[in-house]
């Protein structure tokens, strides 16, 4: 790429730009011209990609050298060094509910087995083991489905047992858990348990996108999360718990 694309531009960089959204899942017209449409996919893809350093892509609609090579690459892998071992169940005083620290358990064994992505964005058996129940194919995002598969998981197998209904998506299931009276926002002070949900949003506060992940536990003023789709593969995460960023709260199991 040769300069900066955003909205207005036209031409066979912008054409080459609408093939890559494509194949990540983000359906444009495949016109050689940078209009609304193909700036909403770009904003979309922003919101779920990292670049080659593992940090979040500014969501600004434009195509610099950061996002054309998440683009061009596969998601970085992000290895950062903890003080806890994602690998071990947290202990019984850190509390949850039963079916939570299953789903929990059921997460750890995804993360020790290497589970993630293969071949590509949003591939593999891995990824459409998740998709499955959901009815979806691999290219979907897959944060949701893997958490609800956790969950799956948790109650034997039977989605008739699960504490909510399997999805695909994160803002589907904090709708869910708000119905459900499980959902607890920023400013309600909630101290996280394991087996939790944690939501973020993507893009805007208040529109469609958003991400989420499984507590495992807090400690030490820091949040530890195991999650899928935020790198290529099942990974634990660590948050400075006062200072979340795009947070949009917590969802407890209570049965």
């Amino acid at each position: 790429m040769s300069s900066l694309l955003k909205k207005g531009a036209q031409g066979e960089e912008v054409l080459q730009l609408q093939k890559l959204l494509v194949e990540h899942g983000f359906p444009v017209s495949l016109d050689g011209i940078f209009g609304v449409e193909t700036y909403n996919a770009v904003r979309a893809f922003q919101s779920q990609n990292l670049d080659q350093h593992g940090e979040p892509l500014r969501v600004d609609g434009q195509v610099g050298p950061l996002t054309w090579w998440s683009l061009t690459h596969p998601k970085p892998v992000i290895d950062r060094p903890v003080a806890i071992n994602y690998q071990e169940m947290p202990p019984e005083e850190a509390g949850g509910s039963g079916i939570g620290r299953a789903a929990l358990s059921a997460a750890i064994s995804e993360l020790k087995a290497g589970a993630g992505e293969v071949g590509g964005n949003n591939q593999g058996p891995w990824v459409c083991k998740y998709l499955a129940p959901a009815g979806l194919g691999a290219g979907n995002p897959w944060c949701a489905s893997f958490v609800s598969w956790c969950f799956l998981q948790a109650a034997g197998g039977e989605k008739e047992k699960m504490p909510f209904s399997y999805s695909a998506s994160a803002r589907d299931l904090l709708k869910k858990f708000q119905k459900k009276g499980w959902a607890k926002s920023p400013s309600d002070r909630y101290i996280p348990q394991p087996g939790d949900l944690v939501f973020w949003w993507r893009v805007k506060a208040d529109n469609w996108q958003g991400h989420v992940g499984l507590v495992h536990q807090l400690k030490y003023g820091m949040l530890y999360t195991i999650e899928g789709n935020k790198s290529p593969r099942v990974q634990g995460f660590s948050y400075v718990f006062s200072r979340m960023e795009k947070l949009l709260g917590f969802g407890h199991v209570s049965c």
